[in-house]
C-alpha cells in the first residue's frame, strides 16, 4: 500500500469486480494459512489489505461469532466486490491505510495480510504499525498462495536478492519492526512467513 494511494487504487480498482474468478482455487490456500496462526475462539484479527476478503471467512470460523474479524483495505472497489461476495457477514470492512489504521494499541491478538508486503512503500514503518495494534505475544501472517519463484515467473520476472520476502531480508525486516520470525515456507504452492509481536 502505497502513501499516495492513486498508485494502489488505480491497480486494484479496475481488477476488483473479477479478482476471485482468476484466482478460484485459492480458498483451501487461505484456510491453511489461516489455520497456521494459531487463533481461538474469540480471538481480535485484521486481515490487512483483504481485497475481496478471501480469508474472512475462515479467520471468522476459527475466532467464532464471539470473535472479532476486521477487513481493512485502501480501494474501495475491493471492498464492494467482498460484500457482494457476502463477506461482510464474516467480517466488517474498512476503508483504511495499514500505515495508519484506526485501532487502538494493542486491541489485537493477530493480522492476517495475504499479498501486503509488495505494496508496503515503508515496509519497516507499515509492519511496525501493524505490531503496535496487536497485543506482545500475538501473530502476523504474511502469505501469498503461491511461492516467490512461481509468482515472479507468473509476473514474467526474476527474483532479485533485493526481494523483500526472501528469508534472508525478511526476518532482519520484521526484526526491528517489532516481529521475530518463527516460521518461513516458500514453495511452489504457497508463501508463509510468522512471525511473533516482540
Amino acid at each position: 500500500m502505497s502513501d499516495d494511494h492513486t498508485h494502489v487504487q488505480e491497480f486494484f480498482t479496475p481488477r476488483a469486480a473479477d479478482w476471485d474468478a482468476r484466482f478460484p482455487d485459492d480458498g483451501p490456500a487461505f484456510a491453511a494459512a489461516v489455520a497456521e496462526l494459531g487463533l481461538r475462539e474469540g480471538d481480535r484479527v485484521l486481515d490487512a489489505g483483504c481485497g475481496t476478503g478471501r480469508a474472512l471467512p475462515p479467520l471468522r470460523t476459527v475466532v467464532g461469532p464471539s470473535g472479532v474479524v476486521l477487513g481493512a483495505d485502501l480501494t474501495p472497489a475491493m471492498l464492494e466486490a467482498a460484500a457482494r461476495a457476502g463477506r461482510e457477514r464474516d467480517g466488517q470492512l474498512l476503508v483504511a491505510d495499514v500505515s495508519r489504521l484506526p485501532l487502538r494499541t494493542e486491541s489485537l491478538d493477530a493480522v492476517f495480510a495475504a499479498g501486503l508486503i509488495a505494496h508496503l512503500p515503508n515496509p519497516a514503518e507499515n509492519l511496525r504499525e501493524l505490531a503496535r495494534v496487536v497485543r506482545q505475544g500475538g501473530t502476523l501472517a504474511l502469505f501469498h498462495p503461491i511461492g516467490r519463484a512461481a509468482l515472479a515467473a507468473r509476473q514474467g520476472r526474476q527474483i532479485t536478492p533485493d526481494d523483500l520476502r526472501a528469508e534472508a531480508n525478511l526476518g532482519p525486516l520484521l526484526a526491528c519492526s517489532g516481529w521475530r520470525m518463527t516460521l518461513y515456507v516458500d514453495e511452489d504452492a504457497r508463501f508463509l512467513a510468522l512471525a511473533v509481536r516482540a
